[in-house]
């Protein structure tokens, strides 16, 4: 087998990949507005209630009708998981990395399709849209090649008079709860991790992408995966995804959102059920409120461009983006004059144009709450430098905004706003920087730009977070090259992408016998 290699991005300034681009758009549209079952086993099922997903572009254009699953849904999907579990935890570890190659291959045919869907389903812009299709693409490689490693011999100490073993089994039927940011990637991440490890999984995509996690599905029966490993479930969160939590033949739970609903996750999942025979495992990755420290000893150009891209990539709708900008007193104000520069000649508008970069914010809640924030930074004191206002289109479009002069303790300075809103704050040094930086409730991502060798290293041990980046943007987290996971409320430091990530979905089992 060749070495993993990350897959590469598409290159839309060839005229070629252009065209294809813009043609898959188009079929894209055409399809609007279809219904789609459950997948439950090889059943595909329909329900009375349903709810439907939106272009939050074009706020009444409808993606698709989805199935509203309830608490009797949730349990049939269990009853169906727990069966198949049964015969799936015994396939061998190389059949099981097989479904996961061929279904990255399909994912490199359907390529497209899954960009023009996350264009349209989530307001990602092409380049952001094809970026996590290709980390969904890594995320199946290198799990696959991580399964054949963990299946291999382990390396244990031999006693005389006694053979000792030691292999990893899985743990059972678990529930997958994925966000809407990555649709594709995280979702193809976490899911693919606990099925190639033997455990059979309830997949709840997020309700602003469900024609995402459906698409996830084809790739999986193309494969040829049997029915049943993977259930995919829509719906309401507190209602089959709580139901499902809370289940005693739930065994292990993986969830990417919110820090709200991730401690409610670990709360409930302490809870001892009545037929419940295991203490339940829980991973979450809960967000961050990272930061940027900008050094006087920096190329001040690279750095707002780092920034700035940072905070707003995809609306500053990841657990990733820079929100926060720290900046010592010697190059404050040059730095936001670069910073409030490249800020103002972000495009704005409809992703489906390859023109705009920033496109709109997910849905009408998420606005509303990113405009309160831009609000409340102001009313704190803060100085709006550029942006705080929409943006024309008929979706929730908010102008890239940047606001100076934020005090340390702020609320923009210290809540997790997940959108386009850059808090900029004046550190009288560098040790002052690292300070403000670690003095929040998060600890996922955080980059520092300075050019001495020195502080480089300080950083590297007082910087508190789970992927430090040093000049360079605190986006972008490479599969097998940046494992991806936060410190405190960030979540389980669960480094996704890495060589542990697989022992969060697997038990070791020790085994001696004598011989002789």
């Amino acid at each position: 087998m060749k070495e993993f290699k990350n897959d590469s991005y598409t290159d839309f300034s060839i005229p070629e990949n252009r065209k294809k681009m813009e043609e898959a758009i188009k079929k894209a549209e055409s399809e609007l507005g279809k219904e789609y079952p459950l997948i439950i086993g090889s059943e595909k099922v329909t329900l009375d209630e349903k709810f439907k997903s939106f272009n939050p572009a074009e706020k009444e254009q409808v993606i698709g009708v989805f199935q509203k699953a309830d608490k009797e849904a949730g349990e049939k999907a269990m009853q169906k998981a727990l069966e198949v579990f049964c015969d799936w935890r015994f396939v061998d570890a190389q059949e099981r990395a097989e479904y996961l190659f061929k279904a990255a291959d399909i994912m490199r045919r359907k390529r497209f399709e899954i960009d023009a869907w996350e264009i349209l389903e989530e307001g990602k812009g092409w380049l952001e849209a094809d970026a996590d299709v290709a980390e969904a693409i890594d995320f199946l490689e290198f799990y696959g090649r991580e399964m054949l490693r963990y299946a291999e011999e382990q390396p244990l100490v031999q006693i005389s008079g006694e053979k000792a073993e030691l292999f990893y089994i899985p743990l059972g039927v678990g529930i997958v709860i994925s966000p809407w940011n990555f649709p594709m990637a995280i979702l193809c991440g976490m899911t693919s991790a606990a099925l190639v490890t033997g455990n059979t999984v309830i997949l709840k995509p997020s309700s602003d992408s469900p024609k995402i996690g459906h698409l996830f599905m084809e790739i999986l029966e193309e494969a040829g995966l049997p029915p049943g490993v993977v259930n995919y479930v829509t719906g309401s969160g507190s209602v089959v995804g709580d139901y499902l939590v809370k289940h005693p033949k739930t065994r292990f739970i993986t969830f990417t959102g919110s820090k709200e609903v991730g401690l409610r996750i670990v709360e409930q999942a302490a809870i001892t059920r009545e037929g419940q025979k295991w203490v339940k495992r829980v991973v979450v990755e809960m967000g961050g409120k990272d930061a940027i420290i900008v050094d006087g000893e920096t190329n001040l150009d690279s750095a707002a461009e780092g920034v700035v891209y940072s905070a707003f990539g995809f609306q500053g709708q990841k657990c990733s983006a820079c929100s926060r900008a720290i900046v010592v007193s010697k190059v404050y104000d040059e730095f936001l004059a670069c910073v409030a520069e490249k800020t103002k000649k972000l495009t704005v508008g409809p992703t489906k144009y390859y023109e705009n970069y920033m496109g709109a914010v997910i849905n009408e809640k998420a606005y509303n709450s990113i405009v309160s924030y831009v609000e409340k930074g102001k009313e704190e004191g803060g100085r709006l430098l550029a942006g705080g206002e929409s943006a024309e289109g008929n979706g929730y479009f908010i102008k890239p905004t940047v606001i100076a002069d934020v005090k340390p303790g702020d609320t923009i300075e210290q809540e997790e706003i997940f959108g386009p809103v850059l808090a900029v704050i004046k550190a009288k040094d560098y040790d002052d920087a690292i300070k403000i930086a670690n003095d929040t409730d998060y600890g996922l991502t955080g980059a520092v730009y300075t050019e001495n060798r020195e502080k480089i290293d300080k950083a590297k041990k007082l910087f508190h977070c789970g992927n430090l980046y040093f000049n360079r943007k605190c986006t972008g987290a490479f599969v097998a090259v940046h494992p991806f996971g936060g410190f405190n409320m960030s979540g389980t430091d669960s480094k996704a992408g890495g060589r542990d990530y697989l022992l969060l979905f697997l038990q070791a089992k020790s085994i001696s016998e004598k011989i002789g």
